[in-house]
């Protein structure tokens, strides 16, 4: 684990108080830390809503980035993520820079957090991929009315992620970890994922290790989440997983999170800021606090991590808690820490916390051609164009204007279904079309001088604003097939 300490050796760390609540739940683990007894010099910057408010797109200010270079660490509040101005969420962009590519949301049933799901033991975590699949914001208009969004999923994105679960599991002396994909449709990305999990889950004989479709995982988990331990999952599929896992336990109000890097952590509550209750001392500072508690033993402070564990979990059972638990009986963000510091040293009398080692990050090979292939060969070119009349007008012009070509047109699909030549489908067809030409010699290879050569012959008849070449390795097709095509 990466940190840094100051000449007095005390442990820096980058505070972010964040936006709306995010002063005040902050404010309140930071007092809750320092009270443990542990040695932090806090560094506190801004990022969030003030920062886009200045112009600045990013909704992080360099003294910031530089400020989590130095310590390595951060403790960030909730920030706002504007509608209307700045460009990227602030959140996401602190997760890039420091390719912090593992995000960690465990949740529990905690004592006197009443839910549906109360007796039944829930203790799980789910380890989502933070920095590729959709979430790379790789999005482009195609036509005035259909819009593109490339999911990019690499074999060493899943490799790390998934290497991650498995060393959570075993740092927390979990048995079993599920890997959630949806690679029954997406075969080659989240089917990436799905094979890298199966190749790895071998070095880690110890471990239980079960593949589920993603949506079945959601049903599963609304049936019976007590039989998950850890799930592991792709950055889309774990944003949304995890907050349903956190709606089982009580709500974002309880659910911590640490953004993992090689180099950098981040941890953070994951609920928004709340802004219509900012300033109003009522917000629950419990997913904040979690956090910090998951920062204490990034820093190798573990003693420290239980006390304040132990302290909040004896609060909750004495029945002291925040107006989300009830509105009835609660007490305020600052009178709520108050509460815990009082009963450090307690252990709570049902609850338990779990004993855990230190946690091992995987360390994987810095190349960039991470999977390197023997053989490959171009067989075609995917060519997406715009055109308003029907698919067979467009099926003949391009027809025609590969006339003569080593290129012929195999097929058209639109919206992911087979159009020209008409498979009987009835699709309600837009203007962007993906025209698939391939070799008409089925052993040769496309060279860019053939793709090149094939966009003039295109744009002759239609605009085109993407092409994807049909590329084959190892014997491979590194491409799928249209619906209904053959």
């Amino acid at each position: 684990m990466m940190y840094r300490t100051d000449s007095s050796g005390s442990k820096r760390v980058t505070l972010i108080p964040g936006d709306g609540i995010g002063p005040e739940v902050t404010q309140a683990t930071r007092r809750i830390i320092d009270a443990s007894g542990v040695k932090i010099a806090w560094e506190v910057r801004e990022a969030g809503a003030a920062v886009f408010r200045r112009g600045q797109p990013s909704g992080v200010p360099q003294e910031t980035i530089e400020s989590i270079q130095e310590t390595l660490v951060a403790l960030k509040g909730p920030l706002e993520t504007p509608v209307g101005f700045g460009e990227k969420s602030a959140n996401v962009t602190l997760r890039k820079l420091f390719e912090t590519y593992g995000n960690l949301r465990p949740v529990r049933e905690l004592p006197g957090v009443p839910t549906p799901y109360a007796g039944r033991g829930i203790d799980l975590i789910v380890v989502r991929e933070n920095v590729e699949d959709l979430y790379a914001g790789i999005e482009h208009m195609q036509t005035p009315g259909v819009a593109q969004c490339l999911k990019v999923m690499s074999r060493k994105g899943c490799e790390k992620i998934v290497r991650l679960a498995f060393e959570v599991a075993r740092s927390e002396g979990r048995r079993s970890v599920h890997c959630a994909t949806k690679a029954n449709i997406m075969k080659l990305t989240e089917g990436l994922m799905k094979r890298t999990f199966e190749e790895v889950s071998k070095e880690y004989p110890d471990i239980e290790a079960n593949h589920i479709i993603i949506d079945n995982c959601a049903h599963q988990l609304a049936r019976a989440p007590e039989q998950f331990e850890v799930i592991v999952t792709s950055n889309m599929n774990g944003d949304i997983l995890s907050d349903l896992t956190s709606g089982l336990t009580g709500g974002l109000g309880f659910a911590p999170g640490a953004n993992i890097g090689n180099e950098v952590s981040i941890f953070e509550a994951v609920h928004g800021s709340a802004p219509k209750h900012a300033g109003k001392d009522n917000a629950n500072p419990t997913a904040v606090l979690l956090s910090g508690v998951m920062m204490l033993r990034h820093l190798g402070e573990a003693a420290a991590a239980d006390k304040i564990e132990h302290a909040l979990l004896a609060t909750l059972e004495d029945g002291t808690y925040t107006r989300d638990v009830s509105q009835i009986g609660c007490v305020g963000t600052s009178a709520f820490a108050d509460a815990i510091i009082a009963r450090f040293g307690r252990k709570p009398k049902k609850s338990t916390v779990r004993d855990r080692r230190a946690l091992v990050l995987p360390a994987l090979r810095a190349d960039r051609d991470f999977v390197r292939a023997k053989t490959r060969r171009t067989l075609g070119a995917d060519v997406f164009v715009e055109a308003s009349v029907s698919a067979d007008e467009v099926g003949k012009a391009l027809d025609s204007a590969v006339e003569g070509s080593p290129l012929r047109l195999k097929m058209i699909s639109n919206r992911g279904t087979k159009v020209y030549a008409s498979a009987g489908a009835l699709p309600d067809c837009v203007d962007c079309w993906r025209c698939r030409f391939v070799a008409r010699d089925a052993t040769a290879h496309v060279d860019d001088k053939l793709v090149q050569d094939l966009l003039s012959r295109v744009a002759s008849r239609f605009p085109w604003m993407h092409v994807e070449k049909l590329m084959e390795f190892d014997g491979v097709a590194g491409f799928t097939k249209a619906q209904g095509e053959d």
